[in-house]
């Protein structure tokens, strides 16, 4: 019995940075186990954007172990708390979605989750379900539960105050509305990452205050995003979706800073980093592209992408089936085919790639969005994936 709840604890807490507490997670493994009861591991995600990306899969690839040793995962859809807005380090007020843009949102994130999740053992829950029915008496009293001064112990809601910035009443109190979903559930284990520390805790303050045994927290680390800096978000651009296409996951992550690459090994994939790194790190990074690939497609779709990539950036040689563009003017305007072409994603992106010389004709980066094509018509470079075959139909001409 304990070296099988040793096993489950090391699966459980393997690349945590909190565990609150491992002699409670301790207790609640013997507890399971004696009586052959899953544990009940609650995770919650705002659908504050339509697609799940490589940071959230950081949680959903731990749960999906813990799933594989038996105990049940409670997905928590706060389609009630995304109309709060969760103000987990942030600095300025969360702009508030519409009920149709967090169903909309809710739709997606479920569907995606299960890339990675077993149905089988995985519940999804709305928390609109107990709130919606929820009398504003019963909504107050919940909130007698906590004290002001505790909240403001909550590092981002102190600097807001003490920087005169704008903390609305309903972010105050979001941390009560998320950590209550704790309660409704009764959840054994919480998982967030490290930023939701704080609603973590509170939801098992909350357990407490309703004689429930508290749930054991654990918190993940936060991806950091391509920028090498910030943390994975759609918001800043520096994320990788998992529904994006295959070529544009593989040269996303093959644009990682170098010493970046170890975090995505280590969270993103099974592989051994210590074996891993004694490759060179551009073969390194081929691999965790592939390997990463691999799982969202096929081995066989990630294996096409590496050479596809191998060849345009090793080899220097331009991608097959790349697309074309016939114009009727001689003189095209480069910002205005792209976004047409829908190789960016607005004009100003557009305008801004230009100006940093992400745009070019036979290596030369050009410097007007005005284009003269050629009579043999033109393959334009766009960053460092993308090309674009330009043609001129001089069949136009009387």
């Amino acid at each position: 019995m304990k070296r099988l709840i040793d096993e489950h604890i090391r699966v459980i807490t393997e690349n945590c940075i909190d565990c609150i507490s491992l002699e409670e997670l301790r207790y609640k493994l013997e507890t399971s186990l004696k009586e052959n009861t899953p544990l009940r591991v609650k995770v919650g995600f705002d659908p504050t954007a339509r697609d799940i990306h490589l940071g959230h899969t950081v949680l959903l690839r731990k749960l999906r172990k813990i799933q594989d040793i038996g105990h049940n995962v409670y997905f928590i859809i706060g389609d009630f708390t995304a109309q709060i807005g969760d103000p987990s380090g942030r600095s300025e007020l969360r702009p508030i979605l519409t009920k149709e843009e967090i169903e909309s949102n809710a739709k997606t994130y479920t569907e995606q989750a299960f890339k990675i999740l077993d149905r089988e053992r995985t519940k999804i829950v709305f928390n609109s379900e107990w709130y919606k029915s929820m009398l504003a008496s019963q909504l107050l009293s919940l909130f007698s539960h906590y004290t002001v001064a505790r909240m403001l112990e909550r590092d981002d809601f102190s600097q807001r105050l003490k920087n005169n910035k704008p903390l609305s009443i309903q972010e105050f109190i979001y941390p009560l509305i998320q950590g209550y979903d704790s309660v409704m559930i009764n959840a054994d284990i919480e998982f967030g990452g490290t930023d939701q520390k704080f609603n973590l805790i509170v939801g098992r303050h909350l357990q407490e205050s309703f004689h429930q045994s508290p749930q054991v927290v654990i918190t993940m680390p936060l991806l950091t995003g391509l920028d090498g800096i910030n943390k994975m978000s759609k918001s800043l651009g520096n994320y990788v979706g998992i529904t994006e296409s295959s070529k544009d996951m593989f040269g996303k992550i093959m644009s990682l800073p170098d010493d970046l690459m170890w975090d995505y090994f280590r969270l993103l994939t099974d592989l051994d980093v210590e074996e891993v790194k004694k490759n060179h790190p551009k073969e390194a990074k081929l691999l965790l592209a592939e390997s990463i690939v691999g799982f969202y497609y096929s081995q066989d779709v990630a294996r096409k992408e590496k050479e596809e990539f191998e060849k345009v950036f090793s080899k220097r040689q331009i991608p097959q089936n790349i697309p074309n563009y016939v114009s009727n003017e001689k003189e095209v305007d480069i910002i205005e085919v792209l976004y047409k072409m829908k190789l960016i994603p607005s004009k100003n992106d557009g305008r801004r790639l230009l100006q940093q010389k992400g745009i070019s004709y036979d290596d030369v980066p050009l410097t007007s969005p005005l284009f003269d094509i050629p009579p043999q018509g033109a393959i334009l470079k766009i960053g460092k994936r993308r090309f674009l075959k330009l043609l001129f139909n001089s069949d136009n001409l009387c």
